[in-house]
């Protein structure tokens, strides 16, 4: 029977402490992109506790983001040049303090890079359009650019190796590049790209490619992807498409697991009676992990998801509580802080741009409010 507790061996060879996961979580702690002293005590509060700690999604490309920012001094952070080095050396110590493993996430924003929108920068996707739901336009990549990212991806990851991380994920999920790429909502190209796998699958071989040149043999390789988009008035792609893109992806690359982004961690699509870590297991590919996430916040939750997958991956209730996950695996359940307040934010470390993002959305309770907030007056529209 699966415990939280058991120490878990990837296919590469690391090994980790418990089956709990940090999910990867914005922090709006960077400053011009590199991480802060806010950054790292965000993650002082927190490296003693999950057995395996995802940073935020680290945008690849000078145009890879930054998304979703409320100041010019708290922004997402980035590993597209080497001068973020020492900083993300600095995170990956952070992190590793106390025995536990730091993966860097990495990522293209896309269409989603809102603060370059509001510098009056043109912001990138597969296919140019003028989406209703975003204030300014979106610019085709040309061929020689999406080239360029999948590159990208690779000179971030070696940036990872150097810096000290035990491993990076690639973040192909929630509407950034990979997804928008992989969705025929999003992806219109008529070029070799167009073909809905091609760009995840370049990114993952360029990766793949990087680690098995510079990294460690026992340097972790994961992927994270939402199973479904699947919106109200389209279609994006299904688990039936998903499911076969990991097929792909696990067979060309050699990953370490797979991070099903989910709602609920035991979550199933309208078309099944399984769950979706129970449709996506199948095809993960032998020897390689299952991540699954979503809304769990008590011990009795993680002990219930962790029936479904090998490791339980953690967002908003490690926020609450830094302490969440080392509570859950050590049986101390009914000692994990529940509520937040303002002194609590200050005693779990908060930094004070997530602060600010919690104080809005308990006051205004629509996180759509706040971006509509940034001024877009020099934003960008295409002829799409």
């Amino acid at each position: 029977m699966k415990k939280l507790s058991d120490k878990i061996t990837f296919k590469h060879g690391t090994t980790v402490n418990n089956r709990m996961v940090q999910s990867p979580m914005l922090t709006s702690s960077g400053v011009n992109g590199a991480n802060s002293e806010d950054t790292l005590k965000y993650w002082q509060a927190r490296n003693n506790s999950a057995g395996m700690m995802i940073t935020e999604y680290h945008y690849v490309s000078p145009a890879g983001g930054p998304a979703l920012t409320w100041a010019n001094d708290r922004t997402q952070l980035a590993a597209y040049d080497d001068k973020f080095l020492p900083g993300l050396t600095k995170l990956a110590e952070t992190m590793k303090a106390n025995g536990n493993k730091a993966i860097l996430q990495i990522a293209h924003t896309g269409r989603e890079a809102n603060w370059r929108a509001h510098l009056g920068l043109p912001v990138y996707g597969p296919t140019s359009a003028n989406y209703p739901f975003l204030p300014y336009g979106v610019q085709a990549l040309t061929t020689e650019e999406v080239e360029q990212v999948v590159k990208d991806f690779g000179a971030a990851t070696k940036r990872a190796i150097e810096s000290g991380f035990d491993g990076v994920e690639i973040h192909g999920a929630n509407h950034y590049l990979i997804q928008q790429f992989f969705s025929s909502f999003s992806n219109k190209r008529d070029d070799k790209w167009g073909e809905f796998s091609a760009f995840p699958l370049a990114v993952a071989n360029e990766v793949a490619s990087v680690v098995k040149k510079y990294a460690p043999k026992d340097f972790i390789l994961g992927y994270r992807i939402s199973p479904e988009e699947i919106n109200p008035d389209n279609i994006g792609y299904t688990w039936h498409e998903s499911t076969k893109l990991v097929d792909e992806l696990t067979n060309q690359v050699d990953f370490d697991y797979i991070h099903l982004s989910l709602p609920n961690y035991n979550a199933k699509p309208n078309d099944s009676d399984k769950t979706f870590a129970e449709l996506f297991q199948p095809v993960i590919g032998e020897g390689t992990k299952l991540i699954i996430v979503g809304n769990v916040m008590s011990q009795d939750a993680a002990e219930d998801a962790v029936k479904y997958t090998d490791l339980v991956a953690v967002g908003r209730a490690q926020l609450i509580d830094a302490n969440f996950a080392k509570k859950v695996v050590s049986g101390q359940g009914d000692k994990i802080i529940t509520e937040m307040s303002d002194e609590e934010e200050i005693a779990q470390k908060l930094t004070p741009g997530l602060r600010e993002v919690l104080d809005q959305k308990t006051k205004m309770q629509n996180f759509g409010k706040m971006l509509k907030n940034l001024d877009y007056s020099k934003a960008i529209k295409v002829d799409a």
